[in-house]
Protein backbone atom coordinates (compact mmCIF):
# COMPACT_ATOMS: atom_id res chain seq x y z
CA UNK A 1 0.00 0.00 0.00
CA UNK A 2 1.23 3.37 -0.97
CA UNK A 3 1.98 5.73 1.98
CA UNK A 4 -0.45 9.10 2.62
CA UNK A 5 2.62 11.92 2.67
CA UNK A 6 -0.16 13.89 4.85
CA UNK A 7 -0.36 11.50 7.59
CA UNK A 8 2.33 10.57 10.49
CA UNK A 9 3.66 7.04 10.18
CA UNK A 10 5.15 5.13 13.53
CA UNK A 11 8.27 3.79 13.27
CA UNK A 12 6.67 0.62 12.44
CA UNK A 13 4.96 1.86 9.04
CA UNK A 14 7.35 -0.16 6.93
CA UNK A 15 7.14 -3.26 9.07
CA UNK A 16 3.20 -2.98 8.79
CA UNK A 17 3.53 -2.82 4.85
CA UNK A 18 5.90 -5.81 5.19
CA UNK A 19 3.31 -7.90 7.24
CA UNK A 20 0.64 -6.95 4.48
CA UNK A 21 -1.06 -4.71 7.28
CA UNK A 22 -4.88 -2.85 5.61
CA UNK A 23 -3.55 0.94 6.55
CA UNK A 24 -6.14 3.22 7.38
CA UNK A 25 -6.04 6.86 8.65
CA UNK A 26 -6.93 6.96 12.46
CA UNK A 27 -6.28 10.24 14.55
CA UNK A 28 -4.04 11.93 11.96
CA UNK A 29 -1.89 8.55 11.61
CA UNK A 30 -1.20 6.36 9.34
CA UNK A 31 -2.28 2.95 11.24
CA UNK A 32 -3.40 -0.74 10.51
CA UNK A 33 -6.95 -1.70 10.89
CA UNK A 34 -6.14 -5.23 9.98
CA UNK A 35 -3.79 -7.86 8.80
CA UNK A 36 -5.20 -11.43 8.30
CA UNK A 37 -9.13 -10.24 9.49
CA UNK A 38 -10.54 -8.34 12.78
CA UNK A 39 -12.49 -11.24 13.78
CA UNK A 40 -9.42 -13.42 13.34
CA UNK A 41 -7.16 -10.93 15.57
CA UNK A 42 -9.85 -10.70 17.83
CA UNK A 43 -9.95 -14.32 18.66
CA UNK A 44 -6.20 -14.76 18.87
CA UNK A 45 -6.38 -11.65 21.84
CA UNK A 46 -9.37 -13.64 23.39
CA UNK A 47 -7.96 -17.43 22.79
CA UNK A 48 -4.06 -16.83 22.47
CA UNK A 49 -2.10 -13.47 22.16
CA UNK A 50 -2.32 -10.72 19.73
CA UNK A 51 0.40 -7.49 19.27
CA UNK A 52 -0.71 -3.57 18.09
CA UNK A 53 1.32 -0.69 17.47
CA UNK A 54 0.70 2.01 20.31
CA UNK A 55 3.35 4.15 18.84
CA UNK A 56 1.08 6.61 17.96
CA UNK A 57 0.23 7.47 21.47
CA UNK A 58 1.96 9.98 23.41
CA UNK A 59 5.00 9.56 25.95
CA UNK A 60 4.99 12.53 28.77
CA UNK A 61 7.97 13.22 31.06
CA UNK A 62 7.50 14.98 34.82
CA UNK A 63 10.54 15.30 36.99
CA UNK A 64 11.19 17.60 39.61
CA UNK A 65 10.57 18.30 43.59
CA UNK A 66 6.92 19.85 42.62
CA UNK A 67 6.28 17.09 39.95
CA UNK A 68 4.11 15.44 42.71
CA UNK A 69 2.01 18.54 43.28
CA UNK A 70 1.79 19.85 40.35
CA UNK A 71 0.77 16.33 38.99
CA UNK A 72 -1.93 16.16 41.93
CA UNK A 73 -3.61 19.77 40.76
CA UNK A 74 -3.37 18.97 37.26
CA UNK A 75 -5.75 14.91 37.39
CA UNK A 76 -8.43 13.43 39.00
CA UNK A 77 -6.88 10.63 40.47
CA UNK A 78 -4.90 10.90 43.25
CA UNK A 79 -1.56 10.61 42.34
CA UNK A 80 0.11 10.49 45.68
CA UNK A 81 -1.02 7.30 46.42
CA UNK A 82 1.37 5.62 43.39
CA UNK A 83 4.20 4.17 45.12
CA UNK A 84 7.27 4.18 42.77
CA UNK A 85 6.94 1.56 39.79
CA UNK A 86 2.86 1.54 40.08
CA UNK A 87 0.56 3.33 37.98
CA UNK A 88 -3.39 4.44 37.29
CA UNK A 89 -5.65 5.39 34.83
CA UNK A 90 -6.71 8.85 35.60
CA UNK A 91 -8.26 12.02 33.56
CA UNK A 92 -7.24 15.64 32.86
CA UNK A 93 -10.14 17.80 32.60
CA UNK A 94 -11.04 21.06 31.32
CA UNK A 95 -12.34 23.88 33.91
CA UNK A 96 -15.79 23.00 32.88
CA UNK A 97 -15.26 19.21 34.25
CA UNK A 98 -15.52 17.82 30.03
CA UNK A 99 -12.29 15.18 29.25
CA UNK A 100 -9.80 16.58 27.77
CA UNK A 101 -7.75 13.11 27.91
CA UNK A 102 -8.03 9.90 29.57
CA UNK A 103 -4.27 8.57 30.38
CA UNK A 104 -2.04 6.14 32.27
CA UNK A 105 0.26 8.15 34.72
CA UNK A 106 3.23 5.76 36.25
CA UNK A 107 5.40 6.98 39.41
CA UNK A 108 9.15 5.71 37.97
CA UNK A 109 10.92 7.37 41.03
CA UNK A 110 10.40 9.77 43.76
CA UNK A 111 10.21 12.54 41.50
CA UNK A 112 9.50 11.20 38.56
CA UNK A 113 6.65 10.63 36.39
CA UNK A 114 5.74 9.07 32.70
CA UNK A 115 2.59 9.73 31.33
CA UNK A 116 1.04 7.80 28.11
CA UNK A 117 -1.60 9.51 26.56
CA UNK A 118 -4.14 9.59 23.35
CA UNK A 119 -2.33 9.76 20.21
CA UNK A 120 -4.62 12.64 18.90
CA UNK A 121 -4.57 14.97 22.32
CA UNK A 122 -0.95 15.04 22.29
CA UNK A 123 -0.68 18.39 20.76
CA UNK A 124 -3.26 19.64 22.98
CA UNK A 125 -2.65 17.64 26.07
CA UNK A 126 0.96 19.17 25.38
CA UNK A 127 -0.27 22.71 25.04
CA UNK A 128 -2.46 22.37 28.31
CA UNK A 129 0.55 20.98 30.82
CA UNK A 130 2.77 23.39 29.78
CA UNK A 131 0.45 26.08 29.97
CA UNK A 132 0.02 25.10 33.92
CA UNK A 133 3.63 24.28 34.68
CA UNK A 134 5.50 25.83 37.09
CA UNK A 135 8.90 26.27 37.66
CA UNK A 136 10.44 23.54 40.07
CA UNK A 137 9.08 21.33 37.24
CA UNK A 138 10.42 19.66 33.98
CA UNK A 139 8.02 18.15 31.39
CA UNK A 140 9.53 16.85 28.31
CA UNK A 141 7.35 15.29 25.79
CA UNK A 142 9.09 12.23 24.21
CA UNK A 143 6.25 11.24 21.95
CA UNK A 144 8.57 11.11 18.87
CA UNK A 145 11.42 9.25 19.90
CA UNK A 146 9.57 6.11 21.71
CA UNK A 147 7.76 3.44 20.30
CA UNK A 148 5.31 1.02 21.80
CA UNK A 149 3.49 -2.31 21.31
CA UNK A 150 0.71 -3.85 23.71
CA UNK A 151 1.12 -7.34 23.70
CA UNK A 152 -2.55 -8.60 24.65
CA UNK A 153 -4.16 -12.05 25.48
CA UNK A 154 -4.02 -15.17 28.12
CA UNK A 155 -0.74 -16.05 26.26
CA UNK A 156 1.18 -12.69 26.37
CA UNK A 157 2.81 -12.93 30.07
CA UNK A 158 4.09 -16.55 29.10
CA UNK A 159 5.63 -14.91 25.57
CA UNK A 160 6.79 -12.10 27.46
CA UNK A 161 8.63 -14.37 29.79
CA UNK A 162 10.25 -16.68 26.60
CA UNK A 163 11.12 -13.27 25.14
CA UNK A 164 12.94 -11.49 27.63
CA UNK A 165 14.24 -14.60 29.10
CA UNK A 166 15.11 -15.27 32.66
CA UNK A 167 15.60 -12.31 35.30
CA UNK A 168 13.14 -10.20 33.01
CA UNK A 169 11.74 -8.09 35.92
CA UNK A 170 7.74 -9.02 35.76
CA UNK A 171 5.37 -6.24 36.20
CA UNK A 172 2.27 -6.81 38.43
CA UNK A 173 -0.93 -5.43 37.12
CA UNK A 174 -0.57 -1.43 36.87
CA UNK A 175 2.66 -1.70 37.40
CA UNK A 176 5.82 -0.72 35.41
CA UNK A 177 9.59 -1.81 35.54
CA UNK A 178 12.41 -0.94 33.58
CA UNK A 179 14.76 -4.12 31.76
CA UNK A 180 16.73 -4.51 28.29
CA UNK A 181 16.44 -5.98 25.20
CA UNK A 182 19.89 -6.03 22.97
CA UNK A 183 21.28 -3.30 25.24
CA UNK A 184 18.27 -1.03 24.60
CA UNK A 185 16.38 -0.29 27.66
CA UNK A 186 12.58 -1.03 27.45
CA UNK A 187 9.47 -0.05 29.47
CA UNK A 188 7.08 -2.67 30.55
CA UNK A 189 3.74 -1.74 31.97
CA UNK A 190 0.48 -4.02 32.30
CA UNK A 191 -2.65 -2.60 32.40
CA UNK A 192 -4.36 -2.64 28.70
CA UNK A 193 -6.91 -1.91 26.46
CA UNK A 194 -8.84 -5.25 25.51
CA UNK A 195 -9.87 -7.12 28.38
CA UNK A 196 -7.25 -9.76 28.73
CA UNK A 197 -4.21 -9.56 30.64
CA UNK A 198 -0.37 -8.33 28.63
CA UNK A 199 1.76 -5.88 28.83
CA UNK A 200 2.80 -2.64 27.19
CA UNK A 201 6.27 -2.34 25.47
CA UNK A 202 8.55 1.14 25.57
CA UNK A 203 11.58 1.37 23.22
CA UNK A 204 13.49 3.66 21.19
CA UNK A 205 12.34 4.15 17.66
CA UNK A 206 15.43 2.77 16.39
CA UNK A 207 15.06 -0.58 17.23
CA UNK A 208 11.45 -0.60 16.57
CA UNK A 209 11.18 -2.98 13.58
CA UNK A 210 13.44 -5.77 14.85
CA UNK A 211 11.87 -5.73 18.35
CA UNK A 212 9.06 -6.19 16.60
CA UNK A 213 9.59 -9.09 14.02
CA UNK A 214 11.72 -10.77 17.34
CA UNK A 215 9.00 -10.80 19.25
CA UNK A 216 6.36 -11.98 16.51
CA UNK A 217 8.96 -14.81 16.19
CA UNK A 218 8.96 -15.48 19.75
CA UNK A 219 5.21 -15.69 19.86
CA UNK A 220 4.87 -17.92 16.96
CA UNK A 221 4.44 -21.39 19.08
CA UNK A 222 2.08 -19.81 21.16
CA UNK A 223 -0.07 -17.97 18.24
CA UNK A 224 0.85 -14.96 18.42
CA UNK A 225 -0.72 -12.74 15.81
CA UNK A 226 -0.11 -9.20 14.68
CA UNK A 227 -3.36 -7.12 15.45
CA UNK A 228 -4.90 -3.75 14.13
CA UNK A 229 -7.28 -1.09 15.46
CA UNK A 230 -10.29 -3.17 13.80
CA UNK A 231 -9.75 -5.86 17.01
CA UNK A 232 -8.50 -3.01 19.12
CA UNK A 233 -11.96 -1.74 18.88
CA UNK A 234 -13.75 -4.11 19.39
CA UNK A 235 -12.12 -6.29 22.35
CA UNK A 236 -12.51 -2.70 24.24
CA UNK A 237 -16.40 -2.35 23.23
CA UNK A 238 -16.35 -5.64 24.71
CA UNK A 239 -14.63 -4.82 27.91
CA UNK A 240 -16.38 -1.55 27.99
CA UNK A 241 -13.26 0.42 27.94
CA UNK A 242 -13.96 4.00 26.84
CA UNK A 243 -12.50 5.93 23.05
CA UNK A 244 -11.76 9.28 23.70
CA UNK A 245 -13.54 10.80 21.18
CA UNK A 246 -16.48 8.73 21.14
CA UNK A 247 -17.41 7.72 24.60
CA UNK A 248 -15.52 10.81 26.03
CA UNK A 249 -15.21 14.26 24.84
CA UNK A 250 -15.17 18.05 26.19
CA UNK A 251 -18.57 18.18 26.97
CA UNK A 252 -18.73 14.77 29.26
CA UNK A 253 -17.20 15.15 32.46
CA UNK A 254 -16.19 11.29 34.19
CA UNK A 255 -19.11 10.99 36.36
CA UNK A 256 -21.86 10.73 33.35
CA UNK A 257 -18.75 8.46 31.81
CA UNK A 258 -19.39 6.05 34.88
CA UNK A 259 -15.49 6.56 35.57
CA UNK A 260 -16.18 8.02 39.09
CA UNK A 261 -13.75 5.61 40.84
CA UNK A 262 -11.05 7.56 39.14
CA UNK A 263 -12.10 11.05 40.30
CA UNK A 264 -10.61 11.98 43.53
CA UNK A 265 -13.09 14.70 44.73
CA UNK A 266 -11.64 13.78 48.46
CA UNK A 267 -8.15 15.16 48.45
CA UNK A 268 -6.68 18.31 48.89
CA UNK A 269 -5.34 19.48 45.33
CA UNK A 270 -8.00 21.69 43.19
CA UNK A 271 -7.50 20.01 39.59
CA UNK A 272 -9.83 21.54 36.72
CA UNK A 273 -13.23 20.84 37.44
CA UNK A 274 -13.02 19.48 40.64
CA UNK A 275 -15.89 22.24 41.60
CA UNK A 276 -18.24 21.22 38.68
CA UNK A 277 -17.84 17.76 39.55
CA UNK A 278 -18.52 18.19 43.04
CA UNK A 279 -21.76 20.04 42.50
CA UNK A 280 -22.36 17.08 39.84
CA UNK A 281 -22.47 14.63 42.10
CA UNK A 282 -24.04 16.19 44.89
CA UNK A 283 -26.97 17.40 42.20
CA UNK A 284 -26.86 13.87 40.34
CA UNK A 285 -26.00 13.10 36.85
CA UNK A 286 -28.69 13.84 34.03
CA UNK A 287 -27.16 11.44 31.71
CA UNK A 288 -24.99 8.20 31.93
CA UNK A 289 -22.98 6.48 29.61
CA UNK A 290 -24.70 2.58 29.62
CA UNK A 291 -24.04 -0.43 28.01
CA UNK A 292 -26.70 -2.23 25.62
CA UNK A 293 -27.16 -4.84 23.32
CA UNK A 294 -30.20 -5.70 20.51
CA UNK A 295 -32.69 -8.03 21.49
CA UNK A 296 -33.27 -9.58 18.22
CA UNK A 297 -31.03 -10.28 15.33
CA UNK A 298 -30.56 -7.33 12.87
CA UNK A 299 -27.63 -4.20 11.92
CA UNK A 300 -25.34 -3.70 14.78
CA UNK A 301 -24.85 -0.31 16.70
CA UNK A 302 -22.91 2.60 15.57
CA UNK A 303 -21.73 6.05 16.68
CA UNK A 304 -24.51 8.84 16.58
CA UNK A 305 -27.45 6.28 16.01
CA UNK A 306 -30.27 8.34 18.07
CA UNK A 307 -31.99 5.81 21.29
CA UNK A 308 -35.96 6.34 21.68
CA UNK A 309 -38.45 5.41 24.71
CA UNK A 310 -41.29 5.01 22.63
CA UNK A 311 -41.69 8.35 20.10
CA UNK A 312 -38.84 10.21 22.87
CA UNK A 313 -35.39 10.39 21.76
CA UNK A 314 -33.43 9.94 24.69
CA UNK A 315 -29.95 9.34 24.33
CA UNK A 316 -27.27 8.57 21.31
CA UNK A 317 -25.18 5.63 20.55
CA UNK A 318 -21.32 6.77 20.91
CA UNK A 319 -20.07 3.47 19.92
CA UNK A 320 -21.11 0.37 18.37
CA UNK A 321 -19.65 -2.84 16.53
CA UNK A 322 -20.90 -6.75 15.94
CA UNK A 323 -19.09 -8.51 19.24
CA UNK A 324 -17.00 -11.46 17.51
CA UNK A 325 -17.17 -12.76 21.07
CA UNK A 326 -20.80 -12.72 22.07
CA UNK A 327 -21.89 -12.69 18.37
CA UNK A 328 -24.42 -10.18 18.42
CA UNK A 329 -24.11 -6.19 17.99
CA UNK A 330 -23.04 -4.43 21.41
CA UNK A 331 -23.09 -0.56 21.99
CA UNK A 332 -22.09 2.50 24.21
CA UNK A 333 -24.47 5.32 24.28
CA UNK A 334 -25.38 8.20 27.04
CA UNK A 335 -29.15 8.32 27.61
CA UNK A 336 -31.18 10.17 30.25
CA UNK A 337 -30.57 8.91 33.62
CA UNK A 338 -33.99 7.43 34.42
CA UNK A 339 -33.45 5.20 31.25
CA UNK A 340 -29.75 3.91 32.07
CA UNK A 341 -31.31 0.95 34.75
CA UNK A 342 -29.92 -2.80 33.45
CA UNK A 343 -33.28 -4.14 31.89
CA UNK A 344 -35.07 -0.90 30.39
CA UNK A 345 -35.74 -1.41 27.10
CA UNK A 346 -34.76 1.23 24.22
CA UNK A 347 -34.56 1.19 20.35
CA UNK A 348 -32.07 2.73 18.16
CA UNK A 349 -32.87 3.87 14.66
CA UNK A 350 -31.05 2.94 11.74
CA UNK A 351 -32.30 4.34 8.22
CA UNK A 352 -35.97 5.04 9.43
CA UNK A 353 -36.07 1.47 10.97
CA UNK A 354 -36.45 1.08 14.84
CA UNK A 355 -34.37 -2.17 16.49
CA UNK A 356 -35.21 -3.15 20.14
CA UNK A 357 -32.28 -3.05 22.54
CA UNK A 358 -31.61 -3.79 26.29
CA UNK A 359 -29.75 -2.02 28.76
CA UNK A 360 -27.28 -4.27 30.49
CA UNK A 361 -24.98 -4.40 33.33
CA UNK A 362 -21.35 -3.46 32.20
CA UNK A 363 -19.04 -4.92 30.99
CA UNK A 364 -20.26 -7.42 27.95
CA UNK A 365 -17.33 -9.46 28.42
CA UNK A 366 -14.81 -10.44 31.55
CA UNK A 367 -11.96 -12.83 30.76
CA UNK A 368 -11.96 -16.21 32.74
CA UNK A 369 -10.62 -16.21 35.91
CA UNK A 370 -8.08 -19.19 35.66
CA UNK A 371 -6.79 -16.85 32.87
CA UNK A 372 -5.87 -13.64 35.19
CA UNK A 373 -2.34 -13.43 36.64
Amino acid sequence: MTASPSLQKTALFAAHQKLGARLVEFGGWEMPVQYGGIVEEHKAVREAAGVFDISHMGEFFVCGAGALDFLNGLLTNDVAKLANGQGQYTLMLNEQGGVVDDLIIYRLAEDKYFLVVNASKIDEDRAWVQKKIPADVNFADKSDVYSALALQGPKALEIARAFFGAGWPEPKRNEITISSWNCQEILTARTGYTGEDGVELFFANEVAENFLFALLEAGKPFGLKPCGLGARDTLRLEACLPLNGNDLSAKRTPLEAGLGIFVSLTKSASFPGKDVLLHQKSEGVKEKLIAFRPKEKGPPPRPHYPLFQGTTQVGEVTSGAPSPTLGHGIGLAYVRVDCAKPGTLLEFEVRGVRVPVEVVKKPFYKRPISASI
